[in-house]
């Protein structure tokens, strides 16, 4: 008769599975929207010359007019109502798939707490087990309100890397808490900073994504402007699946949301943090490596929020801005609690202290 530790391990491995199913929906999904808008172009650029040749005027809809277009249509699906979203049908299984995973990945989550007889996310294997299983529930709930699905292979490949990279590499066995770590603030402080991380990584995807879709909008202004000089190429504007995406302005303003909300909780996390801090080792602030990287990922995403709010700084400047601040906190779960030691013991692969 397996135990509850074995029985958790086999749930993750299998959620790992199903999400990795679901990657490959949602990345067919990707290629087939890419597929048809290409189709689509092409039809409307063989009427528009059919048009020109058999004299019937000027072409009906420019380039400039089908991006328009594209973007009415995209902008349209992000917040309309659900049954009114566009029935992409491996959009659908992937997401789907992605909810059969998040069942599985939160029975592993549980049944690894109630074998340790706590919560489970005291080490850096569980923290990776809880924080990527809140990716994929912020995710899934945010579909409720937007539609993100495109978003879905970034979602879902992020998880299955974290996730099965944690499985084969930051694995430990359960043992008993540290003494520092019975308090309470175990509970607000790591769940609080787990939920922040869920938040900065949909807004990271979201500016990835935004920066895509620059690019292409410029180049599709390229092409009007070389089509209004004679000029009848039509060159490539980018992967075909941005075509039904937001513009990079609704992109950028949605990642921003995220990241503000984020950086509420991750602003807790500081704060719970050093009280926390003050209660194990009676002092609030140590300059532990853990501590000073947590305050540079603060310091990073007040920079962006209050760059893009008071400086202006929007479009790449601020894509960027936000995919370095998530890279910082990578950094910071990655590299960090891995190289550089200190009194955050749960950084390693042993369980943690404060």
């Amino acid at each position: 008769m397996p135990s509850l530790e074995q029985v958790s391990v086999l749930l993750v491995w299998t959620a790992v599975a199903i999400y990795a199913l679901a990657f490959i929906a949602y990345s067919v999904d990707l290629a087939r929207r890419s597929a048809e808008s290409l189709d689509a172009k092409d039809a409307a650029l063989v009427r528009d010359r059919e048009l020109v040749a058999t004299g019937g005027g000027a072409p009906a809809h420019t380039e400039l007019d089908r991006l328009r277009a594209d973007q009415q249509r995209a902008e349209a699906s992000l917040t309309g109502a659900r049954a009114k979203r566009p029935r992409l049908m491996f959009a659908r299984i992937g997401t789907s798939l992605t909810w059969l995973g998040f069942l599985f990945h939160v029975g592993g989550d549980v049944t690894r707490g109630v074998a340790a007889g706590r919560v489970p996310w005291s080490n850096m294997y569980e923290f990776a087990l809880t924080g990527t299983m809140l990716i994929v529930a912020v995710y899934l709930l945010v579909l409720f309100r937007y539609d993100l699905r495109f978003l879905g292979a970034f979602i879902t490949g992020l998880v299955v890397v974290l996730l099965g990279g944690s499985l084969m590499n930051f694995y430990v066995a359960i043992t008993p808490l540290a003494d520092p770590l019975k308090s309470p603030w175990l509970v607000i402080h790591v769940f609080v900073a787990s939920l922040a991380t869920a938040l900065f990584a949909i807004a990271f995807g979201l500016s990835v994504l935004q920066l895509m879709q620059t690019r292409r909008e410029r180049k599709v202004a390229l092409a009007v402007a070389a089509a209004a000089t004679g000029d009848p190429a039509s060159p490539r504007t980018g992967p075909g699946f941005l075509r039904t995406l937001p513009s990079s302005e609704s992109l950028e303003s949605l990642a921003y949301r995220f990241a503000i909300i984020g950086f509420i909780f991750w602003s807790f996390t500081l704060i719970a943090g050093s009280i926390w801090a003050n209660y194990a080792w009676g002092r609030y602030w140590g300059f532990d490596t853990k501590e000073v990287w947590t305050f540079v990922i603060w310091v990073l995403y007040a920079g962006y929020i209050h760059a893009r709010a008071t400086r202006g700084w929007r479009g790449t400047r601020s894509a960027w801005l936000s995919i370095i601040g998530f890279a910082a906190v990578l950094f910071n779960f990655t590299i960090v609690n891995i190289f550089f030691k200190g009194l955050h013991a749960y950084s390693g692969l042993t369980n943690a202290t404060p």
